[in-house]
């Protein structure tokens, strides 16, 4: 499952919640700290790994 990162525009707190594309579309997340719907999504960076072929 993807994780994704957000930001809250109130109180500053930066956290990652692990959800299902599916849910991701249709839930929005609140801030674990503040408990405010006032968020932000962050764009992260990310690595993938392949396996080369001999």
């Amino acid at each position: 499952m993807p994780a994704y990162e957000y930001r809250c525009k109130d109180c500053g707190h930066q956290f990652i919640e692990v959800l299902r594309v599916s849910e991701h579309d249709k839930n929005k997340p609140r801030c674990p700290k503040c408990k405010s719907e006032n968020i932000e999504q962050m764009f992260s960076p990310f690595f993938a790994k392949t396996s080369r072929k001999a």
